[in-house]
């Protein structure tokens, strides 16, 4: 497909795919919606010292930048394992012209933002002290295949439900379920009603959050225990 680069409302910048008219982050800020949504209504309400993260899907990159930076101002005895899935990985003149590590006052951030890019396939990787990264070149319907531990944390950032509807229906979800802990928390950009259905129906407990700039809701969803 392809893929230009746009400058977004925050001055970090995003992919956009002129086939599906869609932007990879949000146009009123990429970073901005990043931190919202994965740092202040993700890791910030699960932190604990040993926290399992699965991510839908890698794309550029940036999601992971957030979850170091966030990492690099706690207890480094705590211990994060990132588990990433993407199918279509950007290219090296891409890595480049995004140049997310200069939104980071952390000069290391540049050696992490290249190395989460060259490192190899399915090999887990310590990127820093106690931060492991692991990287899957698959389709999102292929995590049933991936072997991970419990999941304490989902952040469920695929495409819109305009353009790749089947990403936002039950048989995804059930399988990021399956790979969940008991009080996993997910959190998404989106607030579409049928997602909250699902998610219910799925025995998630549904929390409408306040969005990032440009949305007016976001949800966070926890795993229950069968029958609470």
């Amino acid at each position: 497909m392809n893929r230009e680069i746009k400058t977004t409302s925050d001055g970090s910048k995003t992919l956009y795919i002129n086939e599906l008219n869609e932007n990879y982050h949000s146009h009123y800020g990429a970073l901005q919606e990043a931190i919202h949504v994965f740092i202040k209504n993700g890791l910030n309400l699960v932190y604990f010292c040993d926290i399992n993260i699965l991510e839908l899907g890698f794309g550029t990159g940036l999601n992971v930048l957030v979850t170091i930076d966030e990492f690099l101002k706690t207890d480094k005895n705590h211990i994060i394992k990132f588990f990433t899935i993407e199918k279509y990985p950007v290219n090296n003149s891409e890595i480049e012209e995004l140049a997310y590590d200069s939104f980071f006052q952390n000069p290391k951030m540049k050696e992490y933002y290249h190395q989460i890019h060259s490192c190899e396939w399915n090999e887990t990787i310590e990127i820093l002290s106690n931060f492991f990264f692991t990287k899957y070149k698959a389709d999102f319907f292929e995590l049933k295949n991936i072997d991970l531990p419990k999941i304490n944390l989902v952040y469920y950032d695929c495409f819109g439900a305009r353009v790749q509807p089947d990403l936002w229906e039950k048989p995804l979800f059930e399988m990021v379920s399956d790979k969940m802990a008991i009080g996993g928390l997910l959190t998404t950009y989106s607030s579409k009603g049928s997602v909250r259905r699902i998610l219910q129906e799925l025995n998630f407990k549904i929390e409408k959050k306040a969005g990032p700039p440009g949305k007016r809701e976001m949800i966070n969803a926890v795993k229950l225990n069968e029958g609470f």
